[in-house]
C-alpha cells in the first residue's frame, strides 16, 4: 500500500537503555526496509506512549499497521492495544488500522534462543550438557497462555538438545522464580547452570536478573553459572514481524491471535454469553 504507517509498540522500560534499544531497533528496521514509514510509541514508561502513537501515525492517512514488539500475548495485547486502536478509529474514522499479531512462540525465536544458549555454553568452556541445567527464564504474566508460550519454547529447546533438564523460571507475577529452581537443579546436582532470558531488549528487569545471577554464584561456588544473552537485533526478529505484517495486510493465511484458554471467554462462557468481548483476530475498517 502506498500510504501505510508502520507503528511499532514496545513495552516501555523505567530502565532508559531499554526504550533507546526499541528506538535503535526500530532504526535498523529502517534502514532494512527504507521503502517502509515506520514510528515507535510505548505502552508504558517512555514519553510516547500508544494514544499519542496511534495519533501521529494516523495524521499520515491511509493504512497504520499496527506491531506490537511483544513475545507472548498477556492483557496488553488482548486488551490493552486493541481498545486504544477501537478509540483511535473513532478519531480517525477515514484511516484503516490494521492489527498484527504479536511475535508468540515460533521457530524464528527458538532459533535465537538456540544461538545464545551455545554462545554461553561456549563461556563455560562447553562442558558435558548431560551435567547442564538451563532455566528458561521469562517475565511472567497473570495470563496462562502467555506463561503456557515460555514453557512450550522450553520444551521445544529440550526436544532439539541434550541437556537433562530445561527448567521455566519468571521474574515476577507468577511462580517458579529463579532462586527456586536453581535450588531444585543443584538438589539434582547439575555442574552448571545456563540462565537462558526470554526476552527482547535490555532494561530494569534485565539488569535485575544479572545481578541475581552474581548472587547465586557466590551463594552456590561449586556451580559455574552462564547467563545468556536478551533475544535483541536478530534477523529472526525483524523477519518475524515482517510476516505478522504480510499476513495481517495480504491475508496469507488465517490467522487468529492467541485465544485457547483465556479468561475473558471463559467469562463469556460461564455467563451464557456466546460473544467473545475482546477481538484478538486481525482487523482493517475503514
Amino acid at each position: 500500500m502506498q500510504n501505510q504507517t508502520i507503528l511499532l509498540i514496545g513495552h516501555g522500560s523505567r530502565e532508559q537503555s531499554g526504550n533507546l534499544e526499541i528506538e535503535a531497533f526500530a532504526e535498523q528496521w529502517r534502514t532494512r526496509q527504507p521503502q517502509w514509514r515506520i514510528e515507535v510509541c510505548f505502552i508504558e514508561f517512555a514519553e510516547v506512549l500508544i494514544e499519542a502513537g496511534l495519533d501521529r501515525a494516523a495524521a499520515h492517512g491511509g493504512q497504520v499497521v499496527v506491531v506490537p514488539l511483544i513475545l507472548n500475548a498477556a492483557g496488553h495485547v488482548k486488551m490493552e492495544i486493541p481498545e486504544y486502536i477501537e478509540h483511535a478509529r473513532l478519531r480517525h474514522p477515514q484511516v484503516e488500522f490494521v492489527y498484527c499479531r504479536h511475535l508468540g512462540a515460533s521457530e524464528d525465536i527458538l532459533a535465537i534462543l538456540k544461538r545464545n544458549l551455545r554462545k554461553a555454553l561456549h563461556s563455560l568452556d562447553i562442558p558435558d550438557p548431560r551435567n547442564i541445567g538451563v532455566i528458561l527464564l521469562g517475565r511472567g504474566a497473570s495470563d496462562r497462555v502467555a506463561n503456557g508460550e515460555v514453557a512450550k519454547m522450553a520444551r521445544w529447546l529440550y526436544e532439539e538438545g541434550e541437556h537433562p533438564m530445561i527448567d521455566i523460571a519468571f521474574t515476577g507475577i507468577t511462580h517458579p522464580r529463579l532462586e527456586s529452581i536453581v535450588q531444585r537443579q543443584h538438589k539434582l546436582e547439575m555442574r552448571q547452570i545456563v540462565v537462558l532470558p526470554y526476552y527482547l531488549f535490555t532494561g530494569t528487569l534485565i539488569e535485575r536478573i544479572r545481578r541475581q545471577v552474581t548472587r547465586l554464584q557466590s551463594q552456590y561456588p561449586h556451580i559455574y553459572f552462564g547467563l545468556a544473552d536478551y533475544l535483541g537485533f536478530e534477523d529472526e526478529i525483524y523477519t518475524l514481524l515482517e510476516h505478522r505484517i504480510d499476513e495481517a495486510t495480504n491475508r496469507t493465511a488465517p490467522v487468529m491471535m492467541e485465544c485457547d484458554g483465556c479468561k475473558y471467554r471463559e467469562f463469556a462462557a460461564d455467563h451464557g454469553d456466546g460473544y467473545h468481548h475482546h477481538d484478538h483476530a486481525p482487523q482493517a475498517t475503514t
